[in-house]
């Protein structure tokens, strides 16, 4: 039986008089209707566009509001998937485009649409892929299982990356923004502002949430004055807090890019004009030779520009200028083991490659001398073989990046810290342990999604299957109280303090621990180490 419900002023949608979302669920949004699907009792929007396609003069500007439509969108299928040069780090599913028209997000609402009901808190996700690669319409990145477990309204951006996202190409002309993808997710979360109410989510209840270079936007934002009130909650999964340079660096960069595409400075203009597909396999290059000639560096990155970033992040921070909103914050035990299976130069992972690295950042810290460099490698006693070489390249990018976050963040405001140390039988033996990235699953709850995975392959699904319970439990409670408790008897997760370093380890059996990593606390000292 289904019937026709006035749902207020803004839309009017055919239900079905059961607890079931419609079939086809329509939902209007400030440029117009938009159709999605339904699974179960998730009703789900994919490729609901939140800016103009990125064309012409404005491939590298700020993002433009999408022109308005007429009757029903269909938004069933995502969008373009931003331009990159595809690879194995970030598997895609078959059937998707790159281009220009990928300012685009996804929604999924369980139970909708909700009347007479409180409106749900919402989670809007940045996906990771090292400032260059990924997309909103990565499988493992499907929101259903989280709105429905959690009771939330979960929104995946899509936003440019890489060559029109994070290659700072400012310093070539006027007609050139940097940051364009940290401007298309502040774009995302204003129409999340706008428009989630339809949706049956609270725009005044916005968790923030991100993994690796999402996870690295999330601690930008957290200090840019543009994004105040945008969002209310974050969530920074393996962060890489450190990797934003300043404009001169930067400057240098996008130099290069124009050299590798023969292009002379006086035609910079002449890039808004180039195929797409040009610039991605040119940029592609530069984003592999960057970390080779420089180890621990990207060409791609946040900048410090002055305006959307006023300052460096972690500095920001630890002066106690990051925006007053609870924080949960952590890294992976094994973050590195990940790039040394895909033999990735995103980073170092031999020991020339961290020595190279370690010079290079003192270079540009005065008071980072010899004596200051032995005893942050003292605390490596293996430093001169792989395993070593991993470990500080993991603790250099993302365990004490996330730490230094920590410890200014809680100055002000609610932080609680992980350490995700799970790993299944078969990532165990194959020395992947809890590497990057491999915590994606439980949060989503989407085991499975890459082809040929061999995550279950020595058993261990019913234990990975408990601990994503207990991780979704957490990070929706998280969403809508500002506390991450389980809400099932498990372990108590209290506030982090300086002091103490208290700290969640997660795994088969959660426990808090009192600064887990103390030592490697103490080899770092308390002020953030990183390039300029």
């Amino acid at each position: 039986m289904t019937m026709e419900i006035e749902t207020g002023p803004e839309y009017v949608v055919a239900v079905d008089a059961s607890d079931h979302p419609p079939a086809e669920p329509v939902a209007r949004t400030t440029h117009g209707l938009v159709r999605g699907t339904t699974s179960g009792s998730v009703a789900v929007w994919r490729g609901v566009p939140y800016g103009a396609p990125v064309t012409g003069p404005g491939r590298f500007r700020a993002p433009r509001p999408p022109e308005p439509w007429e009757g029903e969108r269909p938004c069933t299928t995502a969008g373009d998937v931003a331009p990159q040069t595809m690879g194995t780090m970030v598997p895609v599913a078959g059937g998707l485009t790159m281009g220009e028209d990928c300012l685009w997000l996804n929604v999924f609402a369980p139970g909708f649409p909700r009347r007479d009901a409180e409106p749900r808190p919402v989670m809007v996700w940045l996906h990771g892929g090292a400032y260059c690669l990924g997309t909103a319409a990565q499988e493992i990145y499907d929101g259903r299982r989280l709105a429905e477990s959690g009771d939330v309204v979960v929104v995946t951006v899509n936003y440019r990356v890489g060559v029109l996202g994070f290659l700072d190409l400012s310093a070539l002309g006027d007609g050139f923004v940097p940051n364009l993808g940290l401007h298309d997710q502040i774009a995302a979360l204003e129409w999340v502002r706008a428009n989630i109410a339809e949706f049956g989510g609270d725009p005044g209840n916005v968790t923030l949430f991100g993994e690796s270079s999402g996870g690295g936007c999330v601690t930008a934002l957290l200090t840019a004055p543009r994004a105040r009130g945008l969002f209310h909650k974050a969530i920074a999964q393996s962060p890489p807090a450190t990797t934003v340079f300043g404009q001169e660096r930067a400057a240098k960069v996008a130099h290069r890019f124009l050299d590798l595409l023969e292009l002379p400075a006086q035609r910079a203009a002449e890039l808004t004009e180039l195929p797409i597909q040009r610039l991605a396999q040119v940029a592609g290059t530069l984003f592999d030779e960057v970390p080779v000639t420089e180890p621990g560096r990207l060409a791609a990155a946040p900048v410090v520009d002055g305006e959307l970033l006023p300052g460096y992040p972690v500095e920001r921070f630890a002066s106690g200028e990051s925006l007053r909103v609870p924080l949960v914050i952590g890294s992976n035990k094994d973050e590195a083991s990940l790039f040394r299976l895909f033999r990735s130069p995103i980073m170092p992972v031999t020991p020339d490659a961290v020595n190279a690295m370690l010079r290079d950042i003192s270079a540009t810290h005065p008071g980072l001398g010899p004596e200051r460099l032995a005893e942050i490698t003292a605390a490596y006693p293996d430093i001169a073989t792989a395993r070593g070489a991993l470990a500080i390249s993991t603790d250099a990018a993302f365990r004490m990046p996330a730490r230094w976050v920590a410890d200014g963040h809680a100055q002000h405001s609610p932080t609680f810290v992980y350490r995700f140390d799970h790993a299944t039988p078969m990532l165990r033996a194959a020395r992947v342990g809890a590497g990057h990235a491999t915590e994606l699953p439980y949060v989503f709850g989407n085991f499975g999604t890459f082809d040929h995975d061999p995550t279950f392959w020595l058993g261990g699904r019913r234990a990975a299957q408990a601990v994503s319970g207990r991780i979704m439990r957490r990070w929706a409670a998280f969403a809508e109280h500002g506390v991450p408790a389980a809400l099932d008897g498990s372990k108590h997760w209290p506030p982090y303090r300086r002091e103490t370093r208290p700290t969640l380890l997660i795994d088969a059996i959660d426990r808090m621990v009192d600064d887990p990593d103390g030592h490697l606390h103490t080899a770092w000292g308390p002020q953030a180490v990183g390039f300029s």
